[in-house]
This record gives structure tokens, sequence and C-alpha cells, in this order.
């Protein structure tokens, strides 16, 4: 995290030897290592946190893409469904099969084959 090297932790250590004491040091050190423990602990937290967060917000993007893939089947599913329930597409073959069937008699008539 912080780009401390031995040479500036002893000199710290120094420093803070003469102005606490050494009857005091080793209570401040405590207190010292409590407060990076907690710091480091919430920072844990925090970043437990975010991380939870981008995985519930991915999962419901995902369901939402879910959602809209299956509404598109459901739609397209309708739509085949009419399609092959529809009388009126039934009408249309027939319609041009009698055509087709009506435009091969006068073919044959003209042309007197047959």
């Amino acid at each position: 995290m912080f780009d401390i090297g031995f040479l500036e932790i002893v000199i710290i250590a120094s420093i803070a030897l003469v102005v606490l004491g050494p009857e005091r040091l080793p209570r401040a050190a405590r207190t010292a290592g409590m407060w990076i423990g907690r710091a480091r602990r919430m920072v844990a937290d925090v970043k437990s946190d975010i991380d939870r967060e981008i995985r519930e917000s991915e999962l419901a993007d995902m369901r939402k893409l879910g959602d809209e893939v299956r509404d598109v089947k459901d739609d397209i599913t309708k739509a085949t469904e009419s399609i092959k329930d529809d009388d009126a597409m039934a009408d249309v073959v027939d319609s041009i099969n009698e055509s087709a069937k009506t435009l091969r008699e006068d073919a044959t008539e003209k042309t007197g084959t047959g």
C-alpha cells in the first residue's frame, strides 16, 4: 500500500520512542495496530460489498435478457400457431391451386393437347 522501507520504519520507531517514551510506546503500538486492523477490515468489507453489488447487477441484467428472449420466443410461437390455425391462409393456398388448375385446363384447351 505505502512504499515504506525498513529504514523509514526504524526512523519512525525511533521518533516514537523519543516522543512517547518506553512506558507508553507498547500501548501506542497496540492502539495503532488495532486501528490499522479496523481500517483493513473496513476496506475488505467495502470491497466485498462492491463485488456483491456488481454480481447482483450482472445477474439482474442476465435475468432481464432471459425474460426478453422468453418474450420473443413466446411471440414467435404465437405467430406460428396463428398461421397454422388461420383458415385464410389455407383459403389462399386453395385459391392458388384452383387458379393453377384453371390455367392448366385453359392451356390444354388452347394447345389442343390432352
